[in-house]
């Protein structure tokens, strides 16, 4: 099975990648790991990917495209893998289209985790780390047993400057403004597989495998 997994900030994607590997025996691809990859084994695309991360410039996308050929070549990647944090734009997918047909390679679905963006902003903004130990929780999921406090070393809690409402909101506006005409580009190709990320995580995953199987 060939997917690709998306979903904004917060909507647990991450989570359900991790899942799907292991339930589905995947061969899970993300862009971080596979960036890291291509750099240590010095390959061609992972090279050329460096040159730029030196300099503190964007890799363009060609590059991008061009390792995620580099891995999908690969032996383990032959029966099935999820692909994850790739494609972020419609050009990218795009590109990612061309790079598939080229190599022989059809998508059996795209994963879109879907939460309502009120839930996600009061699952980001209700993040708190401790400023003794860098420990997280959350003032609705994961609380602390004292208020303010760190279960571990009782070092004051606090909210991070990129989790307020202001810096929330932007990346939601960045990732909505991004992804909706890929989400509109698959669900014409017939792959799109919205899925309700606002259940519990088991929840989730069974409708993701029930839809899968579909």
């Amino acid at each position: 099975m060939k997917l690709l997994i998306m979903g904004p900030p917060g909507a647990g994607k991450g989570t359900q990648a991790e899942v799907l590997v292991k339930e589905l025996g995947l061969t899970h691809i993300s862009t971080g790991d596979m960036f890291r990859a291509a750099i240590k084994e010095g390959t061609e695309m992972g090279k050329k990917a460096k040159e730029y991360m030196d300099k503190g410039a964007l890799v363009p996308d060609e590059v991008v495209v061009g390792m995620v050929k580099e891995r999908l070549s690969k032996p383990d990647c032959a029966d099935s893998f999820l692909l994850d944090g790739f494609p972020r734009t419609l050009d990218q997918a795009k590109a990612l289209d061309a790079t598939l047909k080229e190599m022989g390679i059809q998508l059996n679905g795209v994963i879109n985790i879907a939460v309502p963006r009120e839930k996600l902003m009061a699952r980001l903004t209700g993040r708190r780390v401790c400023k003794g130990c860098g420990a997280s929780y959350h003032v609705i999921f994961n609380q602390p047993q004292v208020e303010g406090r760190c279960n571990g070393c009782a070092g004051e809690l606090y909210q991070r400057s990129d989790d307020n409402e202001e810096a929330v909101g932007n990346r939601l506006d960045v990732y909505e403004a991004q992804t909706q005409p890929l989400i509109n580009y698959y669900i014409r190709q017939g792959l799109l597989l919205n899925i309700n990320g606002d259940q519990e995580i088991n929840k989730v995953l069974e409708e993701i495998l029930a839809r899968l199987k579909k």
